[in-house]
């Protein structure tokens, strides 16, 4: 195989992983609990940048629970953010499964 043709390949995957992790940044996903009592919005980068609480998810004499609906929103943000990664990804890689590489 040309070693040339391989480096530019290698080269092209890399700057479209760049673009690709861009991109995701740009995105956001709403992860919700408890009937969307709990939303909380999530960056591709998994950064949180918003979280709303509705009123009837507040019982001062019940705090466990909103804390449970708020740590399932987070999870189930990260996990359509995995999935966009994901999908995004073997987009890129055309399925490729390269060892070491995760976002």
């Amino acid at each position: 195989m040309d070693m040339g043709k391989l480096m530019k390949q290698a080269q092209k995957m890399q700057e479209a992983m760049q673009k690709m992790q861009e991109d995701l940044s740009s995105q956001t996903v709403e992860g919700t609990a408890g009937g969307g009592a709990v939303t909380i919005v999530m960056s591709g980068s998994q950064e949180v940048t918003g979280i709303t609480i509705k009123p009837e998810a507040v019982d001062p004499d019940d705090v466990e629970t909103l804390e449970d609906l708020i740590l399932a929103a987070f999870k189930d943000a990260k996990a359509k953010i995995e999935l966009l990664t994901q999908s995004q990804m073997g987009a890129v890689t055309g399925g490729l499964n390269i060892p070491g590489l995760k976002f």
